[in-house]
C-alpha cells in the first residue's frame, strides 16, 4: 500500500505590495480517501490553519476534496480550495487546458490558474437573511456599534461605520463564545482604492480569529456587489497576516481569484 505523497504548504489571499501573507493550508495528494480518525490526526499534527485531503476520481480532471482544521473537519474552506487550485495547477501542467473540479459531498468546485501569477476557484454566494437586530450581548463583546446584522448558514454578517473601527475592533472571544453563533464575517467600506474589508472570527473553535477566508468572501461578495453596483471588486482582510482578494460576482457564484506562494514543497510519508 502507497505511504509517500505529495505534499505542500501554500499560502494563499497573499499580495506583496501590501505585505499580505495570506493563509496557509497545507496540501496532500492521495490515491485514496483515509478514515476520518486518520485524516484528523496528520491535520492536528501538522497544524495548519487548514490541510487540504485530495485523490482522483475516475473522471478526467475530477478530485474528492475534504478539508480538517487541527481540531475538527471544516464544511467548506475557500482557501483550502485554492490551495488545492494552486497544487493541482503546478502537479499537472498538462492538464490545464481544462478546468479541475473539486468535489466536496453534493458541492463542486471549479478550479484551476487564473493566469502566470494567479488561481482561481467558484464558489456558490452564501445567502443572507433580511437586516435584523444582532444578538444580545454581541456590541458589547465586539466593543462597537453594529450598523446592519444579516444572519446567514455560514457565518453572520455584521457592517460596521468604518474601516478604522473594524481595524481598531478588539473581540471579547470568551463573550463571544456565549452567544450561540458560529461565527462573524464583520466588515466595512474600504477607505483605500478596493472596495470592502473584513475581518472573520470564529468564537468557537481552536483558531479564534482566521487570517484570509474564502468562505467569508462567500458571505459578503453578494452583500457588496448590491450595495455598489458593479460585480468586479476587490477586498482586503484586516488579521495579523493580511489577506486579499479579486473577485467576480453573478447572482448564484463569484469566481475569486488570488495570489499565491509555497512555504514547503515535498513528499508526506504515511504512518
Amino acid at each position: 500500500m502507497k505511504t509517500e505523497f505529495p505534499f505542500a504548504i501554500i499560502n494563499v489571499f497573499s499580495k506583496a505590495k501590501i505585505n499580505a501573507l495570506g493563509n496557509p493550508s497545507a496540501v496532500i495528494l492521495l490515491d485514496r480517501d483515509l478514515s476520518d480518525e486518520k485524516l484528523q490526526s496528520i491535520a492536528t499534527e501538522l497544524h495548519q490553519p487548514a490541510t487540504t485531503f485530495l485523490w482522483e476520481t475516475a473522471e478526467e480532471n475530477e478530485f474528492r476534496i475534504r478539508w480538517f482544521a487541527p481540531d475538527a473537519e471544516i464544511g467548506l474552506c475557500g482557501h483550502g480550495a485554492m490551495a488545492a487550485s494552486v497544487f493541482l495547477s503546478d502537479h499537472y501542467p498538462e492538464k490545464l487546458k481544462k478546468d479541475f473540479r473539486l468535489i466536496k459531498g453534493d458541492t463542486v468546485i471549479e478550479a484551476g490558474k487564473d493566469s502566470e501569477n494567479t488561481h482561481f476557484v467558484i464558489l456558490e454566494n452564501i445567502k443572507r437573511s433580511e437586516n435584523q437586530t444582532s444578538p444580545e450581548g454581541l456590541e458589547k463583546a465586539l466593543g462597537q456599534k453594529i450598523v446592519e446584522y444579516y444572519p446567514t448558514e455560514n457565518k453572520d454578517i455584521v457592517v460596521l461605520e468604518s474601516e478604522e473601527i473594524l481595524a481598531n475592533m478588539k473581540p471579547d472571544f470568551e463573550a463571544l463564545r456565549k452567544i450561540d453563533v458560529f461565527g462573524y464575517s464583520v466588515t466595512a467600506a474600504s477607505s483605500q482604492e478596493d472596495d470592502f474589508v473584513c475581518r472573520t472570527l470564529v468564537p468557537h473553535v481552536q483558531q479564534l480569529e482566521d487570517h484570509a477566508t474564502g468562505s467569508t468572501q462567500a458571505v459578503l461578495v453578494d452583500y457588496w456587489a448590491s450595495k455598489l453596483g458593479r460585480s468586479n471588486l476587490e477586498s482586503r482582510q484586516l488579521s495579523p497576516r493580511g489577506g486579499y482578494f479579486n473577485v467576480i460576482h453573478t447572482t448564484e457564484n463569484f469566481r475569486l481569484i488570488a495570489q499565491s506562494y509555497y512555504t514547503i514543497k515535498g513528499t508526506f510519508y504515511l504512518n
